[in-house]
């Protein structure tokens, strides 16, 4: 059995690049880019006003000139006029600046003069209300640069320099399968010694956070029927996620299941409570195998601390940074040599600290307790008591509304 440290760098050191792939720019979101986005030209591409007013020539201004005869109006899109002599346009946020033209006055700061608008503000400055041609950045230069997920912000800026389709990091194809006699289909009522299958559907679900297509299968606890679907998995896909059959029961199959079809285990066993028999291991052909204990809490776990960053590291981002979180009572591990993952609920106040407060729960069967759960709290082996005040590495769960 190995420590949580271990088990992080196994799996972190089996990612690898699946190639990229092009796709259209309404679908890219949360993807990963594989390209640069650059600028196509200066950002912003022209002087552009900022405040709906009167666009006028400071030096006017500055002579004592407090009244400005209307010249033409000028609307975001329509091509720059160019100012007359003692007058001034009245232009909208967002229109590019007249021509001579070089300071905007608010409308909230004129009033009606003789044949056009009178400035009512003592004072003006050269250049106000105006974002400079080019101010933000240059022609050629680097917006969004590959590695990084597309956010809704690094949409937009793909979309500005005329990206209608942009490359992203490829993703494995995975399917996640589930084994259990007692687990029936979401569609069928169960027998009350049976239950629904849910664990496949939170592991796409967790999965579909990076954008990731998942398929989901289901094997009986049968030697024969697993060898069968688990070989067809090892060619068809790139990584599999397993819940359950992974323990030491007289049906817990899986891992004798895995090794008689030539899949190398790198562990099966992390010093960790939920998760304990979690195991991963590799295929010649590449493909990559997560098994994860059937337990809810215990699969969740698994895949928020194991899957989601290999997954992450296979996109090409880099890792999330670390969060911590201050426990808010006192806890006491059940085994000093094991890392406890606590379910927490956090809270921040309004000096800017954040607190965990841990969540009751009938052990890592009970799944009621993830919906009120906002991360994992990870609580190191060394020690048995921790204690309330401490600062503990959170894994997110969810974000925090």
């Amino acid at each position: 059995m190995i420590s949580v440290d271990e088990a992080e760098g196994i799996v972190l050191s089996r990612a690898r690049d699946f190639g990229s792939e092009t796709v259209d720019l309404k679908l890219a979101a949360g993807r990963v880019l594989a390209e640069d986005i650059c600028a196509d030209r200066e950002l912003p591409p022209y002087d552009r006003v900022t405040m709906d007013g009167y666009a006028i020539k400071y030096a006017d201004f500055a002579n004592g000139q407090r009244t400005f005869r209307i010249q033409a109006v000028q609307a975001a899109g329509d091509p720059p006029r160019k100012l007359a002599p003692f007058s001034c346009i009245q232009v909208m946020t967002g229109a590019a600046l007249p021509g001579v033209a070089d300071t905007v006055i608010p409308v909230e700061e004129t009033g009606i003069g003789e044949g056009g608008i009178k400035v009512l503000a003592d004072k003006a400055n050269k250049g106000q209300y105006l974002h400079f041609k080019g101010s933000d950045t240059g022609r050629g230069s680097i917006l969004v640069p590959a590695g990084q997920a597309l956010t809704a912000a690094a949409v937009s800026l793909a979309a500005s320099s005329g990206y209608a389709a942009v490359a992203v990091c490829k993703l494995p194809k995975a399917v996640v399968v589930t084994t259990g006699d007692e687990l029936v289909d979401v569609r069928e009522k169960p027998a009350d010694y049976q239950i629904r299958r849910s664990n496949n559907y939170a592991v796409k679900a967790a999965m579909g956070s990076y954008s990731a297509a998942v398929d989901m299968l289901h094997m009986a606890d049968d030697v024969k029927a697993m060898s069968r679907l688990l070989g067809r998995c090892l060619k068809q896909y790139d990584v599999i996620i397993i819940s359950g059959g992974v323990s030491k029961g007289s049906f817990d199959y899986v891992p004798d299941v895995l090794a008689s079809l030539s899949v190398d285990t790198l562990f099966h066993g992390v010093r960790q409570k939920p998760g304990k028999p979690f195991l991963f291991g590799v295929h010649p052909d590449g493909s990559v195998v997560f098994a994860c204990p059937g337990n809810p809490v215990s699969t969740m776990l698994c895949v928020y601390a194991y899957v989601l960053p290999w997954l992450r590291a296979c996109s090409g981002a880099a890792p999330l940074p670390e969060h911590y979180a201050v426990l808010g009572q006192d806890i006491v591990s059940p085994k000093e040599d094991f890392s406890l993952f606590v379910q927490v609920k956090l809270r921040s106040t309004r000096a800017g600290v954040l607190y965990a407060a841990p969540i009751a729960n009938n052990g890592s069967g009970d799944f009621l307790s993830l919906l009120q759960a906002d991360a994992f709290l990870e609580l190191p082996p060394g020690k048995r008591r921790f204690k309330k005040g401490e600062a503990y590495k959170t894994i997110a769960l969810q974000t925090i509304l």
